[in-house]
C-alpha cells in the first residue's frame, strides 16, 4: 500500500501531523485504551504522541506496512488510528490493529475505518487480513464483526497484560474473495438487551454474575449432575461470565442469568447451545438456587429462551435432557410446553465411576405454551 488519503463513510484516512498530537495523547491516556493497549507508554504524553507521529508512524510504513489517522471528514479532527501491522508479503496477509478517542466512541467509527483500509489492502494485493482481540473486548469484537473478519480460534497466552499477566487472543480473518458486509452469527442480540415477562429477566452473563453462578454451581445436588460430576474452581466461573459474551458473539452458546424482575437479584442462570446448526435445533439449560426455586422462574426462563430460540435464532426444534428421575426438572420442562421423547441409556457420568441414563425432551414451535404475564 503507498501512503495515501482514503476516504470511507464519514471518515478519511489520513498521515498523521504534528497538528495531532494533543489528541493523540488525550486519547492514548484514556483508561481504555491504555487498558487494551498495555504496551502504550503509561502514563501516555505529548512526547510520546510526537515520538509516534515522526518515528513510529512512518517505520510502520517503512517495514511495509501502514500507520493512518482517522479523522472526521468534515473536521479533520482525529478521531483514532488504524493501520496494518505484521506484513508477510511471501502470504499476502497482515494484521490490522485500531483505536478509537473517547470522543468518537459510538459513531461506527472503528466498523468504518477497518472496512475502508481492509478494501484498500485487498485491492492493493492482500489476499488475507487477520484481528485479533482478547474476549474481555466485546465492543472490538463487535467491530470484527461488522467489518466481515469471521471467528477462526484462538492463540493461547498470546497476549500479556500491564500486570504482566497472560490472556488469551481470539483469532478473526478476512479474505479478499469473502462476501461483502458483515460476517453471519448463529445468535443474534437479544431484543434490547434482554427477555422478560415481567417476572423474570434473562440478561447476558457478565462478570456481576460470577457470585451467584459459584453458589448455585458449588449446591451438594448442582454438583451431583454436573458433568464430570466435580465442584468448579471459582478461577473458571469467573472466566465463564468474563467471556460469556464473547461467546455468544463468535460461538454457539448464549450463555444468560435468572434476574428476579423486581428486586434485580440473581436467581440462576440458562443458557441455549445451537449444537445443530445444519437442523436448525439447539438445547436448553438452566438451573436456580435454593432460594428462588418453586416458584415457577425456570419455567418462565426457559419458556422465555425457547419463544426467542423460535422467532428470532429461527429454530425448528429445541432439546432438553434430565438425569433420570429428576422430577423437579422434568416438571419445568413440561409447563413449558416441552414434550417427554425417551430414555437416553449411560448419557451422564457419575461420581462412583459408573453411568445414568438421562430423559429426552423436545419442543416444537406449535408446542409453546402462551405466556403468562406482559413481555
Amino acid at each position: 500500500m503507498t501512503p495515501e488519503t482514503i476516504d470511507g463513510p464519514g471518515i478519511r484516512l489520513r498521515l498523521s501531523r504534528l497538528e495531532d498530537i494533543s489528541d493523540t495523547a488525550a486519547a492514548c491516556a484514556d483508561p481504555l485504551i491504555q487498558h487494551f493497549l498495555p504496551a502504550l507508554p503509561s502514563p501516555y504524553t505529548e512526547a510520546d504522541a510526537r515520538w509516534w507521529i515522526t518515528e513510529g508512524a512512518p517505520a510502520a510504513w517503512a517495514g511495509g506496512g501502514a500507520a493512518y489517522t482517522i479523522a472526521d471528514r468534515v473536521t479533520d479532527r482525529l478521531l483514532g488510528t488504524i493501520g496494518l501491522n505484521d506484513p508477510v508479503p511471501s502470504r499476502q496477509e497482515a494484521a490490522i490493529g485500531y483505536w478509537v478517542a473517547p470522543w468518537a466512541r459510538g459513531r461506527g467509527v472503528a466498523t468504518a475505518a477497518t472496512q475502508t483500509l481492509a478494501d484498500r489492502a485487498f485491492a492493493s494485493g492482500t489476499r488475507r487480513l487477520e484481528l485479533l482481540t482478547v474476549a474481555e473486548n466485546i465492543a472490538s469484537q463487535r467491530v470484527a464483526l461488522a467489518a466481515g473478519f469471521r471467528p477462526e480460534g484462538v492463540r493461547r497466552l498470546a497476549s500479556r497484560g500491564r500486570d504482566g499477566k497472560r490472556a488469551d487472543l481470539l483469532t478473526w480473518a478476512r479474505l479478499a474473495d469473502d462476501p461483502p458486509g458483515p460476517a453471519p452469527r448463529l445468535l443474534p442480540d437479544l431484543p434490547d438487551g434482554r427477555l422478560t415477562d415481567g417476572v423474570v429477566e434473562l440478561r447476558p452473563r457478565d462478570p456481576q454474575h460470577a457470585e451467584a453462578m459459584y453458589n448455585l454451581h458449588t449446591q451438594p445436588e448442582v454438583v451431583a449432575i454436573l458433568v464430570p460430576p466435580e465442584p468448579p474452581r471459582r478461577a473458571d466461573i469467573e472466566r465463564n461470565c468474563r467471556e460469556g459474551q464473547s461467546r455468544w458473539l463468535r460461538d454457539q452458546v448464549a450463555n444468560l442469568a435468572i434476574i428476579d424482575a423486581s428486586s434485580r437479584a440473581t436467581a440462576g442462570v440458562c443458557q441455549l447451545v445451537y449444537d445443530n446448526p445444519q437442523f436448525r435445533q439447539a438445547m436448553v439449560g438452566y438451573g436456580l438456587l435454593p432460594a428462588w426455586r418453586a416458584r415457577g422462574y425456570a419455567t418462565r426462563a426457559v419458556r422465555l429462551l425457547a419463544e426467542w430460540g423460535f422467532t428470532e435464532v429461527k429454530l425448528d426444534r429445541i432439546w432438553a435432557d434430565t438425569h433420570a428421575g429428576n422430577v423437579a426438572s422434568e416438571r419445568v420442562l413440561e409447563r413449558a410446553g416441552f414434550r417427554r421423547e425417551g430414555r437416553v441409556r449411560g448419557r451422564f457420568p457419575t461420581s462412583d465411576g459408573l453411568r445414568t441414563d438421562s430423559t429426552l425432551f423436545g419442543l416444537l414451535p406449535g408446542d409453546l405454551p402462551e405466556a403468562p404475564g406482559t413481555r
